[in-house]
């Protein structure tokens, strides 16, 4: 999906979609911290930073250079750096960090305590972090979603289903079938990625390991739980 497909990012999820998620971001790092500069770890097509950027200084990385090529066309004023959220090293610190639903992407908990040690270290005494993971053990559950946009003589149509093998281990799957449409040829693809699964105290200990002092859960959108965490 960030390399071959994209270039279809945005017709996947669009952009104007996260108005309201990032406008709860923001009331969340403001209620924490003193912001006006932000750090985003796996920033992706840049839908947040779009209507964050407005607001702070933002630096985006992302591991694909293809997503930050995408990212600059509608955040052209952003610093994009190509970056691993689990090793990246910058000499700045910042006011906050976020990290949206790329932290999914870490697997193991080794992964998951180096990512969070990669905010820590990015950020000033008394900064925040922002992490929002799509689900936890305790909440999740296998489903189903679909969606899709069109622009121009490009769309795309999507089925996504998340599902679970193996509850016993740290991950779990999300499988999407995409239709594909430029002009009047349509391209059948399927997509697998594997994604992390940690309960609740797993993450807290991970975020307590990698240095934070303090740290709690709070509602996130579409009845997600997000962590907030000081250093």
């Amino acid at each position: 999906m960030y390399d071959e497909f994209a270039a279809w990012f945005h017709l996947l999820t669009a952009p104007h979609e996260y108005a309201e998620e990032a406008a709860r971001y923001a009331e969340l790092l403001e209620g924490a911290t003193e912001v006006h500069t932000v750090l985003e770890l796996g920033s992706g097509g840049g839908n947040n930073a779009s209507h964050l950027r407005s607001r702070y200084r933002m630096t985006l990385t992302d591991l694909s250079p293809a997503m930050l090529e995408l990212s600059r066309t509608i955040n052209p004023d952003c610093e994009h750096l190509v970056g691993d959220l689990r090793s990246l090293r910058l000499d700045t610190r910042f006011d906050a960090v976020f990290v949206h639903d790329a932290v999914d992407y870490l697997c193991t908990e080794a992964d998951l305590l180096a990512g969070l040690r990669t905010a820590a270290h990015h950020l000033r005494p008394g900064g925040a972090a922002l992490i929002c993971p799509d689900h936890l053990r305790e909440t999740f559950a296998p489903g189903t979603a679909h969606g899709g946009h069109d622009e121009g003589d490009r769309g795309l149509r999507y089925l996504e289903w998340t599902w679970d093998p193996d509850p016993m281990d740290t991950t779990y799957v999300a499988d999407y079938a995409f239709l594909l449409r430029d002009g009047d040829d349509v391209e059948v693809a399927h997509d697998r990625h594997v994604l992390g699964l940690f309960p609740r105290q797993r993450w807290l200990d991970c975020f307590e390991m990698a240095g934070f002092t303090e740290v709690a859960t709070h509602p996130g959108p579409e009845d997600t739980e997000v962590f907030l965490a000081i250093t």
